[in-house]
């Protein structure tokens, strides 16, 4: 059993709990169908990460635990403009900035987005996140590189870890150098062993147990490399995979935990979580229809820079909203369909649509 595995079953019964508190404090459609945690965007959150490889990576339509990305449409419309449409925003300027994204995805300016307009739209957005993980990057390789000689030995990488974990930094770099045992609770040298199986995989070769930046920037964002892209598939299969056959049926990879539904609000919720993965498996990740996926599948599905894959994703994209039947998008239907591609509905939509345009 995978080691997050572990961890994800040791944490269960809380999870559950949380789970039940959610669900009589929040309006139950507000909740992600796929069950996963909102994103963290405390500055605490955002510390972790800088030294921690995070779950969730932007493009990516599958985060590292096998949840689905709820939030990937809206990642590969808005790129690193997603935080300017919040929820609680001026429906009129969010409006106003969705019509001039409009304008630019209209790559030919016939009013009119196509499936190739929307596909090569997607890539771009893609390759921002692909330079905001290369930006954020420099800054965490720095964090964990105090001598600045450019590489990172695995015993730097772990002094910064448990750091930010709140133990001592002296302390604990003092018991490495001098081959003492750590004394660390059992979650914590779990995660600091599969971050190690994870260290070396990045480590190319000729491995010399050093990571320089960009290996580092492998380490922490496992899609900028083929092979450690195809590292975290075996991850993800490991997870999932039931009969260790190394491929993923429908039943697995829809499988819930025994447990976690306690009431009919539950069970809507899990019934929704179980359609969209049941859709996402048939329609799109199982490219021969033959029911069973194999690591090359996921690896082609998870891979966010195949093109094929992003004009799949844009005739999805354009299908949601083409409300005409005519395989393009037009101005009044992206905006009639803005909490789809934004996250953010907007009122009154077609009002003043020509007189902006």
């Amino acid at each position: 059993m995978a080691v997050w595995r572990k961890l994800w079953c040791r944490n269960l019964l809380a999870v559950c709990l949380l789970f039940y508190v959610l669900l009589h404090t929040m309006d139950v459609h507000a909740r992600p169908a796929n069950m996963s945690a909102s994103k963290d965007k405390s500055p605490a959150g955002k510390d972790e990460n800088e030294i921690l490889p995070p779950d969730h990576l932007n493009g990516l339509k599958m985060e590292r635990d096998g949840h689905l990305n709820k939030d990937f449409h809206q990642e590969v419309f808005l790129g690193k403009e997603m935080e300017e449409f919040e929820e609680d925003s001026e429906p009129r300027r969010n409006r106003k900035k969705l019509i001039e994204i409009f304008t630019k995805v209209d790559f030919n300016k016939d009013r009119s987005v196509s499936a190739k307009e929307m596909q090569r739209w997607i890539m771009e957005k893609t390759e921002e996140h692909f330079q905001e993980a290369m930006k954020e990057n420099k800054n965490s390789f720095r964090a964990v590189d105090p001598d600045g000689d450019g590489h990172v030995t695995w015993d730097e990488y772990r002094v910064k870890f448990l750091a930010s974990k709140g133990f001592d930094e002296k302390e604990v770099a003092e018991k490495i150098k001098n081959n003492e045992d750590l004394k660390l609770d059992e979650e914590t040298q779990e995660v600091l062993e599969s971050l190690k199986d994870r260290w070396f995989q990045a480590d190319n070769p000729p491995a010399d147990q050093l990571l320089d930046e960009q290996e580092f920037l492998s380490f922490l964002h496992p899609e900028h490399s083929r092979g450690m892209l195809k590292y975290m598939v075996k991850e993800i299969v490991r997870d999932l995979d039931q009969d260790g056959d190394k491929k993923l049926t429908l039943s697995e990879f829809i499988s819930l935990p025994v447990g976690t539904v306690e009431n009919q609000q539950a069970q809507d919720i899990d019934d929704d979580w179980v359609r969209e993965r049941k859709k996402e498996f048939e329609e799109v990740i199982d490219s021969d229809r033959d029911g069973i996926v194999t690591m090359e599948e996921l690896e082609e599905y998870m891979d966010p820079m195949n093109e094929h894959n992003a004009l799949n994703e844009a005739k999805q994209m354009i299908a949601v909203a083409d409300e005409n039947q005519n395989h393009n998008l037009e101005l009044d239907e992206i905006l009639k369909y803005s909490e789809y591609f934004t996250g953010s509905k907007l009122m009154d939509y077609a009002r003043n649509v020509h007189e902006e345009f």
